[in-house]
């Protein structure tokens, strides 16, 4: 980055500064994807006629009670503003190092209205983990069974009064998982159809009563430290119909994707 940059960088953070502290708004999801635009142009560094690399791994900081507001709005986002990055990237012909990830994180230093972005060109792939998301909750699925239910002994604890005490159960080996009904007495569902026993694929979700749990693969946050790559597994693919008794949702991550397509 050269002065003038540096310059440009310190004016943009007291105007919005200023603007933050006068308005009070809070940072939007589409003031990220403009900021994460941005940075990948500020970012890219030309290495030949025929190669720009651009930065790969993005940090977003905003005030804590924004951070809060935006994991409101889908448990999908960081999953949306990665798609915004690779769609710009090869808009621009950029070409990245590695995977590329978003990771939205609370900084206590910024006020509410306020984004500052870390980028890095990281040579890697992202280590990627399957959880279950529960009520904005995200529970990490070890290999072997993880059962869900009411009872104080399952791996996922649901309080719905629907649920049985092991109402069901989840097998992952680490690449690929199913999702098996235990006798349930109200039964479990997929798009509306009760099932026993099927496969599981990013975005899919399982509805017992009125909760719901979506099987999601997310970035290892805990194991991979910001602006370090590793060799991992591959990337999560686009949310597909199970092949069992019934097909999987697709269901709207939160945001309007009228939005995220004109990106």
């Amino acid at each position: 980055m050269g002065i003038l940059d540096s310059v440009e960088r310190g004016l943009e953070r007291a105007v919005n500064g200023a603007f933050a502290r006068t308005f009070r708004s809070g940072v939007q999801p589409v003031e990220i994807a403009s900021a994460l635009k941005r940075e990948l142009d500020i970012g890219a560094v030309v290495v030949d006629r025929d190669r720009v690399l651009a930065p790969n791994r993005f940090t977003v900081r905003v005030a804590p009670k924004d951070a809060e507001r935006l994991r409101g709005l889908g448990s999908t986002l960081e999953q949306e503003l990665r798609g915004v990055v690779l769609k710009h990237a090869k808009r621009q012909s950029y070409q990245l190092m590695g995977d590329a990830d978003v990771e939205l994180r609370p900084d206590p230093s910024l006020t509410p209205g306020v984004l500052e972005i870390d980028a890095s060109r990281v040579e890697g792939d992202v280590d990627w983990v399957a959880v279950i998301e529960v009520d904005g909750a995200r529970h990490e699925l070890a290999r072997g069974v993880t059962t869900v239910g009411r009872g104080s002994d399952c791996g996922i604890r649901i309080t719905d009064s629907a649920a049985s005490r092991k109402h069901l159960e989840i097998v992952w080996d680490g690449k690929a998982g199913i999702a098996r009904d235990l006798g349930s007495t109200n039964g479990s569902k997929i798009d509306g159809q009760r099932f026993r026993e099927a496969a599981l694929a990013p975005g899919i979700v399982i509805t017992i009563g009125q909760t719901a749990l979506r099987f999601q693969l997310a970035p290892s946050r805990s194991t991979q430290p910001r602006g370090g790559g590793r060799a991992a597994s591959a990337p999560p693919a686009a949310p597909h119909t199970a092949p069992a008794r019934s097909a999987a949702p697709g269901e709207a991550p939160g945001i309007d994707q009228d939005f995220w397509r004109g990106l």
